[in-house]
């Protein structure tokens, strides 16, 4: 496996749904060959997604579930930022892509997106080629 290509993101909210795609077939123009992507965020509070990238609403909509789905729940972490760490274990840090023609293959109304549960911060993704 070659080593990562990565790239910053700077996030402006609390919770946020940033379309990466771009910056991930950016990424992967600098792999020859390989058949997958596999991008990572190396952060515990941020997740990375495959989703509907066509409808603008479905970011606003992702943000408010996102943002409701974990009710009063009494934590012990000190941070007070719990719910964006189970949010990040529950969505997964990391997605794998078919890659062809040194391209992500998608679906046509499919995007690659860096969700950020406890924003804002400076927040960094890896896109790693597999063979």
């Amino acid at each position: 496996m070659a080593a990562p290509s990565e790239f910053q993101v700077q996030t402006s909210r609390k919770i946020q749904r940033l379309d990466i795609t771009q910056e991930v077939a950016r990424a992967a123009k600098t792999f020859p060959g390989g058949t997958a992507l596999l991008i990572t965020t190396p952060h515990t509070t941020a997740a990375v997604t495959v989703g509907e990238a066509w409808d603008p609403d479905v970011t606003g909509d992702i943000e408010r579930a996102l943002d409701a789905w974990v009710p009063n729940v009494r934590f012990d972490h000190g941070e007070g930022n719990s719910a964006a760490h189970f949010l990040s274990e529950a969505i997964g840090n990391a997605r794998l892509v078919p890659l062809e023609k040194g391209k992500p293959a998608l679906g046509r109304w499919q995007g690659i997106f860096l969700i950020e549960l406890d924003g804002p911060r400076e927040r960094t993704v890896e896109v790693r080629v597999l063979s």
